[in-house]
């Protein structure tokens, strides 16, 4: 049995299912992560959630703050810049060697993953869009056959993964997306590594519009949310 055919652990399940909750809004940014509220609602023990906030605060998902519990992490606007430029030189990387070592059956996943984000895309469901999308840019880390880089893009592309699909929210910004998908997987299939690599620089960097709308949209959830804390708390205050 190799490593990626053993069983999940409880913990990593669990880890599995909260990283989905933060990353579709299902957890908001700054939501406390109150370990027996966790483990009622799973059916465990508090020993396997403890382990799955562990987990998560290593990937940088989720801060343990001391005497307060843990809290699905907040991020500054420099600070995700800093690591939406380095997850686009990450891609950019893959995308070269990718485009240099792809095998036949691994072009075509590429094209069916392309095909599945069509797919999302004409189903309108964003969720859906996502996770192919998540798909999609996985199989070019993958493509790129080293392990160690895959490992990295992956590890910052979970990180990033609330935002990432935050910037999917902004208007039109699916079909562009897609649009560039199109770009990227004709420049890897036909071998060209720095077309590539600037294909998915660019799919992957926020700046000017893009940037404008990304604050514009983290700014409109961050509103809802605090909307949504105070007539949660509202309503408790009232019963």
């Amino acid at each position: 049995m190799t490593k990626t055919d053993r069983p999940l652990r409880r913990a990593d399940k669990l880890r599995q299912a909260l990283e989905d909750d933060i990353a579709t809004g299902a957890l908001p940014i700054g939501t406390r992560l109150d370990e027996v509220k966790l483990a009622q609602r799973f059916g465990v023990s508090r020993t396997p959630i403890r382990e799955a906030l562990i987990e998560l605060a290593t990937a940088g998902l989720v801060e343990q703050k001391p005497r307060r519990g843990a809290f699905v992490r907040e991020i500054g606007i420099p600070r995700l810049i800093e690591m939406f430029e380095v997850m686009a030189d990450l891609e950019a990387t893959c995308g070269r060697l990718a485009a240099r070592r792809i095998s036949l059956a691994e072009t075509q996943i590429l094209k069916a993953s392309h095909i599945a984000c069509e797919d999302a895309l004409t189903s309108g469901d964003p969720d859906r869009y996502y996770q192919a999308n998540q798909h999609f840019h996985e199989t070019i880390y993958q493509a790129s056959h080293n392990g160690f880089l895959a490992e990295q893009a992956i590890g910052l592309h979970s990180r990033l993964a609330p935002y990432r699909r935050l910037q999917l929210r902004a208007r039109n910004r699916v079909a562009v997306s897609l649009h560039e998908h199109a770009e990227i997987v004709a420049a890897i299939v036909s071998g060209q590594a720095e077309a590539a690599a600037d294909c998915l620089r660019q799919h992957v960097l926020i700046q000017g519009e893009r940037f404008n709308d990304f604050v514009a949209t983290l700014a409109a959830t961050s509103t809802q949310q605090e909307r949504e804390r105070s007539s949660l708390k509202s309503a408790s205050a009232a019963e």
